[in-house]
């Protein structure tokens, strides 16, 4: 119902002129667009529940502190990191696998995008039945590495801003 009424109001205000009414035929078509898209949502989602947590303030500004925190600060240093490689040709590329615990798919994607945005580091897969993320590192300096040394504090943040 909510993804309903969200699309029909973003559809009215879309077509409103600001001057004038609303035709009754725009009601019509955004109805109908917003059962095709409640509906397509609803088969998107298989049985999950969409609630409004992402509309908590306090999740908002943890993320924009995050971002701007401890994400910038890692960006900084994985930028660092690769330029002195670049430079001096210190690379031992290779792909590790690690299991930070992430139960929520959000957190899942926060920490997989993280990861990826940081020079030096990809996510190549995750594994979504154990939770497992598949990372190509530029420097793999253990077989079986810490998740310190490969992506810093990401997932703790991962699970405080998604979990």
């Amino acid at each position: 119902m909510v993804i309903f009424f969200l699309s029909l109001i973003l559809y009215l205000l879309l077509v409103w002129s600001g001057g004038g009414g609303i035709s009754s035929v725009e009601i019509v078509i955004g109805a109908l667009l917003g059962l095709v898209l409640a509906y397509a949502a609803r088969t998107w989602t298989s049985g999950k529940r969409l609630g409004l947590e992402g509309l908590n303030p306090m999740r908002w500004i943890g993320f924009i502190y995050y971002l701007f925190g401890p994400f910038a600060l890692g960006l900084i240093k994985a930028n660092l990191d690769v330029a002195m490689r670049v430079i001096t040709g210190d690379i031992r590329p290779g792909i590790v696998k690690l299991n930070p615990g992430l139960k929520n798919g959000l957190a899942m994607t926060i920490l997989a995008d993280s990861i990826t945005l940081t020079p030096g580091t990809i996510t190549v897969d995750v594994d979504e039945e154990d939770g497992s993320f598949y990372i190509h590192w530029i420097y793999v300096k253990d077989v079986s590495p810490s998740e310190e040394d490969v992506y810093g504090p990401f997932a703790k943040w991962a699970r405080r801003l998604a979990e």
